[in-house]
């Protein structure tokens, strides 16, 4: 074919009357015009071969004995997905959607290491192509991001400092004007002079958004109920300007060192630690005008970080944890006073992507405080649902906020920010919930280790 360009060339050189600069050129000219349609017919080729393949995709029939290679499950994967797409125009006759979901499933469960009711919650969450979307995205790590310690620089003086240490950075996005993002560093970025002076924290871009929700003000008395290892607690502190009070609890007592470490190298001064069970804080101390509650969880939304997420939790653990947050939530309600300007703000935030763990219990808390959702004042994210499968929510659950790992680049978060407009129990309210099956059976377990906060 090349011999046969080449002749082709000459002869157009020939006709062209031997004009030597410009039968060089159109001969130029002429090899690109052919390279590139040679490359655009390939391509189209291998996009024509791709939906044939698609559309020629049959279902294995009889029993599997020997599971197929990853390169040939994963390309399953993709033709499963891409009939369920189009489910009308691309199905084989007589299968049923159920027996493609059903192989989708087992062949997610075999390429990606989830257990059954992981892959079922997904699928049930999300489409088949936004969950095959969203398990590739936490097989990648978030990126590495960092909070600026406005208690001691600013954001534009640590990234110059950071800069003349070799490390490459950006500001993480306009929504925040405290994080950076970093790329790469010559040195590890938990050791450098900077950090070990407290001018910043390693902290995942998604644990800023709970304190920005909070919006605490300087003066104010402030609860952590669930504060260790301190990035949202410190964040509160910076957003106080180290003024008010701010009591940082945690039940966990083994995590309270690194806590006061972290508190004490960012320079925060108005903070009271406290060892205490979150349900029993209204009985302790009150009176708060804002509370963030960043809730022990399963952890669906940091696979990334947690890979052992995917092959152990399922819907057992998000009955249990529901319970749990459901308690945590109503406490953190009546540790709060309406009596504040403007109303007690609460902010209930998780690292989960479970409905049950979200929008559910935000909804049981709406019916049993005199408690309304308004506005995170977040200027991104998902909406919070309102409907999932049978189950219908408050209306005003469209003003939480969902962010996912192939959406937003971030942990998988839930945001919700309630004001609280009466200190009285609504009629025939309980000051707890009652115990559920799951959680009768065990106790709750403790939050994902990962769980940035």
């Amino acid at each position: 074919d090349e011999d046969e360009d080449d002749d082709d060339d000459e002869e157009e050189e020939a006709e062209s009357g031997g004009d030597e600069s410009g039968g060089e050129e159109l001969a130029f000219e002429r090899k690109a015009r052919k390279t590139v349609a040679r490359m655009e017919a390939e391509a189209a080729e291998q996009a024509s071969e791709q939906r044939g393949a698609a559309a020629s995709f049959t279902m294995p029939t009889g029993p599997r004995e020997e599971m197929p290679d990853i390169g040939t499950l994963k390309s399953r994967i993709a033709d499963v997905v891409d009939v369920l797409g189009d489910f009308a125009s691309k199905r084989q006759e007589g299968v049923t959607r159920v027996e493609y979901v059903s192989l989708l499933a087992e062949d997610l469960q075999q390429v990606y290491g989830y257990n059954g009711e992981l892959v079922e919650l997904l699928l049930q969450l999300f489409s088949p192509a936004e969950a095959l979307e969203f398990i590739e995205a936490s097989e990648k790590p978030r990126p590495v991001t960092i909070r600026t310690n406005t208690l001691k620089t600013r954001r534009r003086e640590l990234a110059q400092a950071l800069i003349s240490r070799n490390v490459s950075l950006d500001p993480i996005s306009k929504w925040s004007s405290e994080g950076l993002q970093i790329y790469e560093s010559a040195v590890p970025i938990g050791a450098t002079p900077e950090y070990l002076a407290g001018h910043y924290m390693i902290q995942s871009a998604s644990s800023f958004l709970p304190v920005l929700a909070l919006d605490p003000q300087p003066g104010q008395r402030v609860l952590d109920m669930a504060s260790a290892p301190g990035g949202k607690t410190s964040h509160i502190a910076a957003r106080m300007g180290n003024s008010g009070t701010l009591v940082a609890n945690d039940f966990n007592k083994q995590r309270l060192p690194s806590l006061a470490s972290n508190l004490a190298r960012q320079g925060v001064r108005c903070a009271i630690l406290l060892h205490a069970d979150g349900r029993e804080f209204p009985r302790l101390m009150g009176g708060f005008d804002r509370v963030l509650l960043d809730a022990p969880c399963t952890g669906l939304g940091v696979i990334s970080k947690d890979p052992a997420v995917k092959a152990e939790k399922g819907f057992t653990d998000v009955q249990r944890c529901q319970q749990l947050q459901k308690e945590l939530l109503l406490a953190a309600i009546d540790s709060c006073t309406a009596n504040s300007a403007g109303g007690g703000i609460v902010v209930y935030s998780t690292c989960s992507i479970a409905v049950e763990e979200n929008e559910a219990v935000v909804d049981y808390a709406l019916a049993s405080r005199n408690v309304k959702l308004v506005d995170t004042g977040l200027p991104f994210g998902v909406e919070g649902l309102t409907r999932y499968r049978s189950k219908r929510f408050h209306a005003s659950l469209k003003h939480a906020r969902r962010f996912y790992p192939h959406t937003h680049n971030m942990d998988g978060f839930f945001v919700a920010k309630l004001r609280k407009f009466s200190n009285d129990l609504p009629p025939g309210a309980q000051q707890q919930p009652p115990p559920s099956k799951a959680a009768s059976k065990k106790k709750p377990p403790p939050p994902s280790k990962k769980r940035q906060k």
